[in-house]
């Protein structure tokens, strides 16, 4: 059977305490910080993890907060696009990236210095949460073969 073929399982469906759980855990993800910056942040781990599904979904949710095309395009490449994200953003950008790809370098103290000074505690252990949510959702994602093209902001 190939590979388009596969069935593949629907956590929804097949483990709904679970993904209710996931639901409540995301509702509470992003408390108190930036709709625009938790967007960022989502959209970029959702690039970096290949989870179309999710980079469309929080790109939409971007667009529907007021936000921009050109940041969503120069997302990839914010470091060389530094002007178009805020100090704030950028050490965001930094922490999702190292905590995404944890098993390349863990987090790097300098990019948790960064973020540190960045945000008070509060937020940053917010978007830490918020980090470790979103990489969950791509997981899933990316696992069951979500398509995009079906998500409507509300």
């Amino acid at each position: 059977m190939s590979s388009t073929m596969t069935r593949r399982v629907k956590l929804a469906n097949v483990v709904p305490d679970f993904y209710k759980a996931m639901i409540e855990l995301d509702a509470v993800s992003d408390r108190g910080l930036d709709p625009k910056l938790a967007h960022l942040v989502r959209i970029r781990a959702s690039q970096i993890n290949g989870c179309a599904y999710c980079t469309d979904m929080h790109s939409l949710d971007l667009l529907h907060v007021g936000d921009d095309q050109q940041r969503i395009s120069l997302l990839p490449v914010w470091r060389e696009a530094r002007k178009f994200y805020s100090e704030q953003e950028q050490a965001a950008l930094a922490l999702t990236e190292a905590i995404t790809l944890i098993s390349v370098d863990h987090v790097p103290d300098e990019v948790y210095d960064v973020a540190a000074q960045a945000f008070d505690e509060k937020d940053l252990a917010q978007l830490i949460a918020l980090i470790i949510t979103i990489n969950m959702w791509t997981r899933v994602g990316v696992t069951g073969r979500m398509e995009p093209g079906h998500y409507k902001p509300s």
